[in-house]
């Protein structure tokens, strides 16, 4: 063929590429690109011209077909926002789910995490990730489809978890899955299954060596890394996909390069958010990254303050939804609705700002989940710590001194130990549990400001909080009855024990401290002062029934010490004629008879018993204390004679 023969060819394909390029650049839909063929067989070109056209078209097609794969798997990125910073710059697949792995172990705080794949052409699943592990044949074992824990959720697609292993009928034991878990020790264990659209391609563990009981945020948020997992292998195969592709590809490269653009740009903000994140930014700092972004404002809300509606559509559909001139993306997780991010006064938003929206409460979600998670796993390390000063004597000092340390407590202070109960009447048993979780929640948190610990026990709960300067038994106990009453919105009663020390070397002192502080709170609900607060000092001589050691001696310091020290010192005898003023009914005259001693001088030592003692020594309350710790006094005096 000769070259002016070439040239035509060459032109005449490139002209009939040009129409589905056009269509290519603008994104047309699929049945826009017969158009070009049909217009050509209308006007009755010659076939060789309609014979390159429908090449041209098949050529599109397979363009736009892998396009259109792209743009689809382009939502799959979301997941890979994660709040650690070794997942911003992670790439290769195993690297990711060591870290997913390392992460859900550290923010459940298990003893161990691991993560199974089903293998398709062997039909079984095996261990690929584990962390914390430290069994062999554990972290070898390929298991049938069906058997064990992760059997149960790979068939249900549902999360399981068992709080002791050996004893759960629920799914089938084998000899070689009960031999690893025998030789690791595990007793309690959660799976969440992995899953790309519905199906099952693996689980994600969390187990621990002894009993436990997984709550509800922490299934959601092993939840969450699974989904992470998921979308993290899914991801790794995409990649491989677009490699594929872009090979395929090279004909469209500039239409290939500008979606890749778009993609980059969604990585970018990622990168973004996870560094604040690790940099030990809040959900207000993330929404203001995201503003940045966006060249907008947006707002991390509460669910009560986001418009209900649109919150609620966008809880269930996933995405951000537009209301009035704003956008909602729901900040969810397990179907708890945790808030919202609102992007205010900008209606028009296209997918890549709506999705990186979307990603932002994505991330503000796990940063809820995960504080919820260190605090409550804070909260449940102090009652432990309490708990074992309150029922075991013979513990090392040293031990509980570094717990304690570590919660930023000092066992050899002077501590006060407190029993706290809410006084509102609850209608059933779930709203009666739900009140006692809040005054728990609240004591904890006051527990963990003032430097004490808190756990709840025998239907309330019992703080020990250090004793400041300047400060009582009594004060602190008010002070914590108001402030756990603002707390949970209702009444609580606060009994008090008397200062107590050297808690480390002296366990049992807690446990006797906690039983007076019982004593003094039926007390306070016995003389109708609910929802007050008071210690064992504030009931006088009932005190010493209140009081576990039985303090005779404070007591009668506490009373007439004034009068015996005066006596002491000067060597008089006050004592002797506060004493025979009582026998003689209060009477002078008969007084001064029984001491022979002038009427006078009688009236010149109650005078100074009077201001000594107050006042008010000799009314009906504290004359009969005062003769009440008389007579304490000369039977323990009778004693060292």
């Amino acid at each position: 063929m000769s070259r002016d023969q070439v040239q035509p060819a060459e032109r005449s394909s490139r002209s009939a590429e040009a129409p589905f390029l056009e269509l290519l650049a603008r994104g047309a839909s699929a049945e826009a690109y017969e158009q070009p063929v049909l217009l050509a067989r209308l006007k009755e070109q010659p076939p060789q011209r309609i014979a390159a056209l429908e090449h041209a078209k098949e050529l599109a097609l397979r363009v736009r077909s892998e396009i259109e794969g792209r743009r689809r798997r382009e939502a799959e990125l979301s997941a890979l926002f994660e709040t650690a910073h070794d997942l911003a710059g992670l790439r290769d697949l195993d690297a990711v789910l060591k870290a997913i792995v390392q992460r859900a172990r550290s923010l459940l705080s298990t003893d161990i995490a691991y993560l199974s794949l089903n293998d398709a052409d062997r039909g079984d699943t095996y261990m690929r990730v584990t962390e914390g592990s430290v069994a062999a044949r554990f972290q070898q074992l390929r298991l049938g489809m069906g058997e064990g824990l992760g059997g149960l959720v790979a068939q249900t697609a549902r999360p399981y978890v068992t709080d002791d292993y050996f004893k759960d009928d629920r799914f089938q034991h084998t000899r070689t899955i009960d031999a690893g878990v025998h030789d690791e020790g595990l007793v309690a264990i959660l799976g969440v299954p992995l899953m790309i659209g519905h199906h099952v391609i693996g689980v994600l563990f969390a187990a621990d060596r002894r009993a436990r009981v997984f709550e509800r945020e922490e299934i959601a948020l092993l939840g969450s890394f699974a989904a992470l997992a998921a979308a993290a292998i899914d991801t790794a195969n995409w990649l491989a996909e677009t490699r594929s592709a872009l090979d395929r590809l090279a004909g469209a490269n500039e239409i290939i390069r500008d979606r890749s653009a778009v993609i980059e740009r969604a990585s970018d903000v990622h990168d973004r958010l996870a560094e604040l994140v690790l940099r030990g930014g809040g959900v207000h700092d993330v929404a203001a990254a995201v503003s940045e972004s966006l060249d907008g404002t947006v707002r991390f809300t509460e669910t009560t303050d986001a418009p209900g509606t649109a919150l609620e559509a966008s809880r269930a559909e996933g995405h951000a939804v537009r209301h009035r001139d704003d956008w909602v993306a729901a900040v969810s997780a397990g179907g708890e609705l945790l808030g919202a991010l609102v992007l205010r006064g900008h209606p028009g938003l296209d997918p890549v700002d709506q999705r990186t929206l979307e990603r932002a409460a994505m991330v503000t979600s796990l940063l809820l989940l995960a504080r919820r998670s260190a605090a409550e796993a804070e909260q449940r390390v102090r009652g432990e710590l309490l708990d074992d000063l309150l029922d075991a004597r013979d513990r090392d000092p040293r031990l509980l001194r570094e717990r304690a340390a570590r919660l930023d407590a000092d066992l050899d202070a002077t501590h006060v130990v407190l029993a706290a109960r809410l006084e509102g009447a609850a209608c059933d048993a779930d709203q009666e549990a739900a009140a006692r979780r809040r005054l728990w929640s609240a004591a904890s948190h006051l527990a963990a400001t003032r430097h004490g610990l808190a756990a709840a026990r025998d239907g309330g709960t019992v703080l020990l909080l250090p004793l400041v300067r300047d400060d009582t038994a009594t004060d602190l106990a008010r002070r914590t009855a108001r402030q756990l009453g603002t707390a949970v919105h209702e009444a609580v009663t606060v009994g008090a024990s008397a200062p107590v020390g050297d808690l480390a070397a002296r366990p049992d002192v807690v446990a006797a401290a906690y039983a007076e502080g019982q004593r003094c709170l039926e007390a306070l609900r016995l003389l109708g002062r609910a929802g007050d607060g008071a210690a064992a000092e504030d009931f006088g001589f009932l005190g010493l029934l209140l009081a576990g050691d039985r303090d005779i001696s404070g007591f009668v310091e506490r009373t007439i010490g004034q009068v015996v020290a005066y006596d002491e010192r000067r060597g008089t005898d006050l004592l002797r004629t506060v004493d025979a003023y009582f026998r003689s009914g209060m009477s002078p005259a008969r007084t001064k008879d029984d001491l022979h001693v002038h009427v006078n001088t009688v009236a010149q030592r109650l005078e100074r018993v009077g201001r000594l003692l107050g006042e008010d020594w000799q009314s009906p309350a504290r004359a009969l204390e005062i003769q009440l710790a008389l007579r304490l006094h000369r039977l323990s005096s009778a004693g060292r004679h």
